[in-house]
């Protein structure tokens, strides 16, 4: 049964290509989640994906891991609170192609707002009891 648990250290992390893919198959989409205040919306598409890409591989093999983990839940946290609240409150969707569904992607906003507090206490609890590199976060 420990083999099977322990694959749980490869699988979460492991989760977050489909993210990546989604940055680069489709970065028009990503660069819209970019709040308008934020200038270079294309950049800062292309440098999540970067940035979950180091996440993944931190994660895999075990070096600077744990600062890997708080600095990706800091991320999605960030995600949740800039990009997904605001958004199912109906900000930033004025731009929306699907203008007739406006109440439908406020509903789906508010499920990635929650899907994003599920995943940062997830993120936050393999920092504490699945991260091993200490360095710099003790």
């Amino acid at each position: 049964m420990d083999k099977i648990l322990n694959t749980g250290r490869y699988i979460f992390p492991l989760s977050f290509l489909l993210y990546v893919g989604l940055h680069l198959g489709k970065p028009d989409v990503g660069a819209s989640f970019v709040p308008s205040f934020i200038p270079l919306p294309y950049f800062w598409n292309y440098f999540t994906l970067v940035c979950i890409l180091l996440f993944i591989v931190s994660a895999l093999i075990g070096k600077f891991d744990k600062l890997a983990y708080c600095l990706m839940a800091l991320y999605v946290i960030l995600m949740a609170l800039l990009v997904h609240l605001p958004r199912a409150m109906g900000n930033g969707l004025e731009n929306t192609a699907m203008m007739a569904n406006v109440d439908r992607e406020k509903e789906l906003e508010m499920v990635n707002f929650f899907r994003n507090i599920m995943v940062t206490g997830a993120l936050l609890a393999f920092a504490k009891f699945v991260a091993k590199d200490n360095r710099v976060v003790g």
